[in-house]
């Protein structure tokens, strides 16, 4: 292979575990950062997501792939900029599997970047409500924001969890092509896709929904949304059982379906493919 070619399935597995084991043992602050900015990323990308898809004449399925496609702006930053999302962190599981990395220590960083995702995401939500951003096109912007955090909550669990463990397999696999590539281009050219795929198809995505289900609550409490949020669905409870159901089918998602699947192929026992 030369300099430019992208890397090969077996060469990108051995980089995720490697860098698997730095991100498990970076310093916990420097990862809590990282961690909010992650969250603010993934905000930012629901935030042009919900600009994009109002008042869009396109109909169902063009909209959807429009809004997807702007909303990979999230991972393209996280990727690109830095930054430690709780669902690409999943792929540290292949570092655990190695045995370079330990258990304790991975759910350590789950929980540390999980919890600085949240509140990166929750800044964004609060940033924008303040700023009169769901007032533009005569408050039609906030108008699309409830709706999908409306849509978003009242869903049942067990869907919200099947549907996030189809999200995070995708946001997984764009993180395991990104890193295939060499340069910007090819990483930002490898989101995309996975990206535009789960949003267009309605998957649940444990991060997104820090940001939607708040910026929802909020926006709704204006009195042009008046009656717009039904009793309850974007209460902290509500909001909550969401996330579970959400964070759960995400590491089923990524973790299982992609991170110990390539781990079998690719690294199980020094096999190379």
């Amino acid at each position: 292979m030369t300099g430019v070619d992208a890397f090969a399935p077996a060469e990108i597995a051995r980089l995720v575990a490697t860098r698997g084991v730095a991100k498990a043992n970076a310093r916990p602050a420097a990862t809590f950062v990282l961690g909010v900015l992650a969250g603010a990323f993934i905000a930012l990308g629901g935030v042009l997501s919900t600009t994009v898809a109002t008042g869009s004449g396109l109909g169902y399925g063009p909209t959807r792939l429009l809004a997807g496609t702007a909303f990979s702006l999230g991972l393209i930053l996280v990727v690109v900029a830095g930054a430690e999302l709780f669902t690409g962190n999943n792929l540290i599981v292949m570092a655990v599997a190695q045995g370079e990395v330990s258990a304790a220590r991975l759910l350590g960083n789950w929980a540390v970047v999980w919890v600085a995702n949240l509140v990166g995401a929750l800044s964004v939500a609060a940033m924008v409500w303040l700023a009169d951003w769901w007032a533009q096109g005569d408050a039609e912007v906030g108008g699309t924001a409830v709706r999908i955090a409306v849509d978003k909550a009242t869903l049942p669990w067990a869907t919200v969890f099947v549907r996030a463990v189809l999200a995070n397999a995708l946001v997984c696999l764009a993180v395991w092509l990104a890193t295939a590539g060499r340069t910007v281009a090819d990483k930002v050219l490898a989101i995309v896709f996975p990206i535009t795929a789960f949003v267009a198809a309605g998957f649940e995505h444990s991060v997104a929904n820090m940001y939607f289900l708040p910026a929802g609550a909020l926006i709704g409490r204006e009195p042009a949304f008046a009656g717009a949020v039904p009793e309850g669905a974007l209460d902290v409870g509500s909001i909550a059982w969401n996330l579970s159901a959400a964070t759960i089918g995400n590491v089923v998602g990524g973790a299982v379906l992609v991170g110990l699947v390539y781990w079998l192929v690719y690294l199980r026992a020094g096999d190379v493919r």
